[in-house]
C-alpha cells in the first residue's frame, strides 16, 4: 500500500483543483492542507481588536455603539396585544428594494412589525420568486448602526424644522435668478415620483441643472447604445428564446439589477431537452466571470480585442463591411464555430456585448444580431426607464465647480467624493461651492465635505415608487415605521418645492392619483397588494445605426487594465453590510477585501504570488493592492475590482482594500492602458475556497451527448441498520450544470438561519461561519481552466459518521431523515467536525451572538434558534419551515403536497438548481430528479449514503477553453 507521505512526493494530477497554488507545488500551501485543524492557527496580536471592533459595528454592542445611541431595546411580550396580531406569526408586504436605481421586488417577512427576511415576489414578471444576493442582504442594511439617525449641519445634531428653515431661505437665492448657480447631483432613479418632483423643480427654477452621478455604468450603457442605434435604448436579453448565445466580454449571467431574470431565463432554456443541454453559450472575455465559467466553449482574449474579435466574427456571417483580422488559430476555431452554430439557429440566436465595453464591439453586435434576425425575437428594446434624461454629466459638474459656477449643490443619495474618477478631483471641487447639502443613508466622504447632511430613509422604511428592469412599475411601501429621524427623498424634494413638513406618502400618492384616475383607491389597493402595476412599456424598434464612422478602439501600447464592480460590495454601496463582506466572491472565494487580478502567465513572468502588493498606475495615478492569480485570465489584462478603499462607510467597511475609482479615467471609465510592477509588501487574504476540503479528484461530474448518463454505483452494504422512516423523508438534489455561483443561496441561507458574521481574522483562520459554501474547481491548465461551482450543505447522511462520533449524542438523527443538532447538548469537543468527510460543520470559537438592544437583533430570524458560543451548527434543512408546513397541514387534517416545503437556499435560487421535497413520494420533483441518469452522491465510496445528492453538469461542445 502506498504511504501518504510517498502520496506527497508524487501527487497523482488532479482532475478538478481549487488553487493555482495546488498546481505549482507551493510548500506553504501543503503545509496549510497538512493541518488538520487550521482554525486552531494562532491570532496576530491585534485579532481580539478587530474582533470587538467587528463586533462594535455589525451588532452595534453595548459600549461599543459610539455617540448616537441605539433606539433598540430588547423584543419583549406585549403588555396589551395589538388587536388581531398574534405573537409569532410573520405577516408577508409586498414591496420592493433597489439596485442601482431599479425595482427589485420583494416580499418582505415581518415579525412583530419587524423585517427579518426577503424574498423575490413570485408573481413579478422579472423574480417570480427569485432572488439575488443583494436583495437577501437589503435588510441587515436598514438595521445598520452606522447610518445616519438624524439631520446635521457642520457635523452638529439640527431639527427638520431647522433645515426647512435654510432650505426656505436658499429658495428665496435661487428664485431671484431662476436657479442660475443650482446644481442638483444625483444617482440613476427610475421612480415616476422623483422624476414627476425633478421636473417640477425644474419648472420652478428653469436655469438650474441636474446632474448624474453613476458608479455602476448607467451613463456607458446609454453611450453603447447610442453608438449602436443612433439612440439610447434598454436592451432586454430573451435567453429562454434562445439556441446560442454568443457573448463579447458581457458578463449576462453575473451580478446586477438583470441577473435574476438573466438567470431564470438561461437555465429554463438550458433545462429544455431533458437528453441534451438546451442553451449553447459561447463567450470570449478577457476576465473570467460568471457567463464564462458555465460557457460550452470560452476563449480567452485581452479587452482591447474585443472590438476586432466582434468584427471578424462579423466577418464570418457575411455582414458587409466587416474585416477578417489576422486572428490566432485558437481565435480563428472559436469564431468558426459560434458562426456555425448562429447559422443553424438564426433568429433564436443572441450576440451580447458588455455594458461598459467598447463602443466599436457594440455597434458591430448590434449589426450581427440584426442579420441573424434575433432583434425583435431574442433581442427586445424599450426606451430608457432611467433618468434625467437630460442630465449633465459629473465631469461637467466638476469643471463648472472649479470655474465658480455652481454656488448651491444638492446631492442626493450618490458619493461623488468617493466614486468619482480621481482625475476630476471632485473632493477639491465640491470645497469651491458655497452651499452644499447631502442627504444619504450615512454620513459618507461627501457627506463630511457638505454643510448640511440630511438623513435618507431605508426603502424598507419609505413610501416610494420604482421601475423594474422590464419597466414594470412597483409601489414601496414601508415594512417598518423609520426608527431614526429621517425623511424619503420624496419628502425632501417636497421641501426643495416649497412645502411644509410634507407626508411620506403624499408625493407618491398624487403621482398615482393623476395615473389611476378615478379608479385610484381600487387600483392603489392593488398595487400595493400585488407589489407591481401591470404593464410593462412597449417595445421599439432596434435597427443599428448606419454610420460608417466607427468608432475607435484603444490600440495603444501598454497592460489592458479594466474596471470591474465588485460582486458582493457592487460600487461600494454595500461595504458596511457585514453579511456582503463576508460572503465570497464566486470567482475567487475572496472575502473582506478587492484584489488585483493577473493571469497565471504573467504572474510567472512578474515573478507575483497570490497577496504580494503591486502598484498599477494609469495616466501617473497609481494604486496599490494585493494580487491574485486568476486562472483563465488574458495575459496582457490586469483587472481592478471597485467598491473598496472607503474611509467613513462604517466601521465594517472603513479601511478594507484599495480604492480603484482613483486611478479610473473619466472619459473612458471601464477600460484604459497602464503599467503595473511588483512592489515590497505581501497579505494574506481571507480566502474560503481551501478552509473545509474534501479529499477527492471527481467532486463535480459531467455527462456529454456521447454519455448522457452515470455509470449506476453498486449497492453498498454496511454494519449499521437503516433507519427507520416516518411518513416524510427528505431530501434534496442540487442540479450543477444550472448553478451559476451567484451566492443568492448562501446569501439567503445567512439571512433565515442567523448565521453570524465572524470578519476577516476569523476568516483568515478558517473560522467563517456559513451553513452553505459554494465551492470552486478548475480542470485543465491554469491558462486555459474549465471551472465548476458545487454548493456544499450538510449532506444529512442516512450513514452519518458524526452522528457515530458524538461522545454526548448532540447530533442526531430525526425520523424524517434530518441530521439535527442539539445545541444545549454539545460541548463543543469537534469530533463531528473531524469525522464529516464533507466539511460542513462550524464551531463557534466566540459568542457572536447579539446584546439585546443591538440594532441586528431586530433583523433575527425568532423561529430558529441564536446560538452561543462553544457549540457546532451546520444546515438543518431549514427545519423551522418543515415543522411549519407539518403545523399548517395538521390544522387542515390533511397531508404535505409536494412543493410545499421550501428551503431558503431553494427559494432563492434564480435557476432553480436546487430542488427539496420528500423522496418517500415518488411522484415529487425531488424523487424524479433521483432517477434521473445524472443523478449521483457525492463521495458516494464512502458509504454514508447522503440524502443531498446532484445532478451531473453538461459538457457541451466538448468544453473548449481556448
Amino acid at each position: 500500500m502506498t504511504s501518504r507521505s510517498s502520496q506527497r512526493m508524487n501527487p497523482p494530477a488532479p482532475r478538478q483543483w481549487s488553487s493555482v497554488e495546488e498546481l505549482f507545488d507551493d510548500p506553504a500551501f501543503q503545509a496549510w492542507i497538512d493541518a488538520e485543524y487550521p482554525a486552531a492557527a494562532e491570532f496576530a496580536p491585534t485579532a481580539r481588536r478587530q474582533f470587538l471592533k467587528l463586533m462594535g459595528a455589525s451588532f452595534a454592542l453595548a459600549g461599543l455603539t459610539g455617540c448616537e445611541k441605539s433606539p433598540f431595546v430588547a423584543a419583549l411580550p406585549y403588555v396589551n396585544q395589538p388587536e388581531r396580531d398574534a405573537i409569532g406569526e410573520p405577516r408577508s408586504y409586498a414591496t420592493a428594494v433597489l439596485l442601482d436605481g431599479y425595482a427589485q421586488p420583494v416580499i418582505a417577512t415581518t415579525y412583530s412589525g419587524r423585517p427579518t427576511k426577503l424574498d423575490g415576489n413570485p408573481e413579478h414578471p422579472v423574480t417570480r420568486g427569485r432572488s439575488d444576493a443583494f436583495m437577501q442582504a437589503a435588510v441587515l442594511g436598514l438595521y445598520d448602526p452606522d447610518r445616519a439617525q438624524g439631520p446635521a449641519r457642520h457635523g452638529e445634531p439640527v431639527t427638520w424644522k431647522d433645515v426647512g428653515a435654510a432650505i426656505s431661505l436658499l429658495r428665496t437665492t435661487w428664485g431671484s435668478d431662476q436657479g442660475d448657480g443650482l446644481r442638483m447631483l444625483l444617482g440613476p432613479t427610475s421612480s415616476p415620483t422623483l422624476l414627476r418632483q425633478l421636473d417640477a423643480l425644474r419648472s420652478q427654477f428653469p436655469k438650474m441643472r441636474i446632474h448624474l452621478d453613476a458608479p455602476a455604468g448607467t451613463t456607458a450603457r446609454a453611450a453603447l447604445t447610442t453608438a449602436a442605434y443612433g439612440q439610447a435604448l434598454d436592451l432586454h436579453y430573451v435567453l429562454d428564446a434562445c439556441d446560442v448565445v454568443v457573448s463579447f466580454d458581457d458578463d449576462v449571467l453575473g451580478p446586477g439589477p438583470d441577473q435574476v431574470r438573466n438567470a431564470r431565463g438561461w437555465a429554463a432554456s438550458r433545462r429544455r431537452a431533458a437528453d441534451r443541454p438546451g442553451i449553447a453559450l459561447y463567450a470570449v472575455e478577457s476576465v473570467p466571470s460568471a457567463t464564462g465559467a458555465v460557457a460550452g466553449e470560452r476563449l480567452i482574449a485581452d479587452a482591447s480585442r474585443m472590438a476586432r474579435l466582434a468584427e471578424a466574427f462579423a466577418s464570418a456571417l457575411d455582414i458587409a463591411g466587416a474585416e477578417a483580422w489576422d486572428l490566432t488559430s485558437t481565435e480563428q476555431g472559436w469564431i468558426e464555430s459560434a458562426a456555425k452554430a448562429c447559422r443553424a439557429a438564426l433568429e433564436r440566436t443572441l450576440v451580447t456585448s458588455s455594458a461598459c465595453g467598447d463602443p466599436a464591439t457594440a455597434v458591430w453586435v448590434a449589426r450581427i444580431n440584426d442579420a441573424l434576425k434575433g432583434a425583435g425575437h431574442t433581442l427586445k428594446a424599450t426606451r430608457p426607464v432611467m433618468g434625467p434624461a437630460d442630465a449633465g454629466t459629473l465631469a461637467e459638474l466638476a469643471h463648472d465647480m472649479r470655474a465658480g459656477k455652481v454656488r448651491s449643490l444638492i446631492i442626493l443619495d450618490c458619493n461623488p467624493a468617493y466614486a468619482a474618477p480621481g482625475v476630476l478631483g471632485f473632493a477639491d471641487a465640491l470645497k469651491q461651492v458655497s452651499s452644499r447639502l447631502h442627504i444619504g443613508l450615512q454620513r459618507d466622504e461627501t457627506g463630511e465635505l457638505c454643510e448640511w447632511q440630511l438623513a435618507l430613509a431605508h426603502s424598507l422604511e419609505s413610501w416610494s415608487d420604482a421601475r423594474a428592469v422590464d419597466s414594470t412599475a412597483s409601489i414601496l411601501q414601508p415594512t417598518i415605521t423609520p426608527f431614526y429621524d429621517v425623511r424619503n427623498v420624496h419628502q425632501f424634494m417636497a421641501m426643495l418645492l416649497g412645502e411644509i413638513d410634507p407626508a411620506p406618502d403624499a408625493a407618491v400618492r398624487a403621482t398615482w392619483q393623476s395615473a389611476f384616475g378615478n379608479d385610484f383607491g381600487a387600483r392603489w389597493r392593488a398595487a400595493l397588494h400585488d407589489g407591481f402595476i401591470e404593464g410593462a412599456a412597449p417595445f421599439v424598434d432596434a435597427t443599428p445605426s448606419t454610420t460608417t464612422n466607427m468608432p475607435a478602439s484603444n490600440t495603444s501600447e501598454g497592460l489592458d487594465v479594466v474596471f470591474r464592480l465588485d460582486p458582493t460590495v457592487w460600487d461600494g454601496r454595500f461595504a458596511n453590510i457585514g453579511w456582503l463582506q463576508e460572503l465570497p466572491k464566486p470567482l475567487t472565494t475572496l472575502t473582506w477585501g478587492n484584489v488585483v487580478s493577473v493571469s497565471p502567465a504573467f504572474a510567472k513572468r512578474m515573478g507575483i504570488s497570490n497577496g504580494d502588493h503591486v502598484e498599477v498606475e494609469i495616466d501617473e495615478r497609481k494604486v496599490v493592492g494585493p494580487a491574485w492569480i486568476m486562472p483563465g485570465q488574458a495575459d496582457n489584462t490586469i483587472a481592478l475590482y471597485l467598491g473598496y478603499g472607503r474611509r467613513r462607510v462604517g466601521r465594517v467597511g472603513d479601511g478594507l482594500g484599495y480604492n480603484a475609482y482613483s486611478v479610473q479615467p473619466a472619459d473612458h471609465p471601464w477600460i484604459a492602458k497602464g503599467r503595473l510592477r511588483k512592489v515590497g509588501g505581501n497579505e494574506t487574504l481571507a480566502v474560503t475556497q481551501l478552509h473545509h476540503r474534501m479529499e477527492g479528484f471527481d467532486l463535480v461530474r459531467e455527462v456529454s451527448a456521447d454519455q448522457p448518463a452515470l455509470p449506476q454505483p453498486k449497492p453498498q452494504e454496511s454494519f449499521y441498520p437503516s433507519w427507520p422512516s416516518s411518513k416524510n423523508a427528505w431530501g434534496m438534489v442540487i442540479d450543477l450544470d444550472s448553478c451559476i455561483g451567484c451566492n443568492a443561496c448562501v446569501a439567503a441561507c445567512t439571512a433565515e438561519n442567523n448565521v453570524p458574521v465572524v470578519g476577516k481574522d476569523q476568516v483568515t483562520v478558517g473560522r467563517e461561519m456559513h451553513w452553505l459554501r459554494i465551492a470552486r474547481y478548475y480542470s485543465g491548465e491554469a491558462e486555459t481552466p474549465r471551472s465548476f461551482f458545487q454548493p456544499v450543505p450538510c449532506m444529512h447522511c442516512e450513514q452519518a459518521p458524526c452522528e457515530m462520533g458524538c461522545p454526548v449524542h448532540a447530533t442526531t438523527h430525526s425520523p424524517e431523515g434530518v441530521n439535527q443538532m442539539v445545541y444545549n447538548r454539545c460541548i463543543g469537543t469537534r469530533t463531528c467536525s473531524s469525522y464529516c468527510p464533507y466539511k460542513v460543520r462550524r464551531f463557534n470559537f466566540y459568542d457572536y451572538r447579539a446584546a439585546p438592544e443591538a440594532p441586528e437583533q431586530a433583523a433575527q430570524n425568532p423561529d430558529v434558534t441564536v446560538r452561543s458560543r462553544g457549540v457546532m451548527e451546520k444546515c438543518t434543512y431549514c427545519t423551522q419551515r418543515i415543522e411549519a408546513a407539518h403545523a399548517a397541514a395538521d390544522k387542515e387534517n390533511r397531508a404535505l403536497r409536494d412543493g410545499e416545503v421550501v428551503t431558503a437556499c431553494q427559494a432563492a435560487c434564480p435557476t432553480k438548481a436546487i430542488v427539496f421535497g420528500d423522496i418517500n413520494d415518488p411522484d415529487s420533483e425531488v424523487s424524479r430528479l433521483r432517477r434521473d441518469g445524472r443523478h449521483y452522491a457525492l463521495l458516494e465510496d464512502l458509504g454514508t449514503r447522503p440524502r443531498t445528492t446532484y445532478l451531473a453538469r453538461w459538457r457541451d461542445n466538448g468544453g473548449g477553453q481556448g
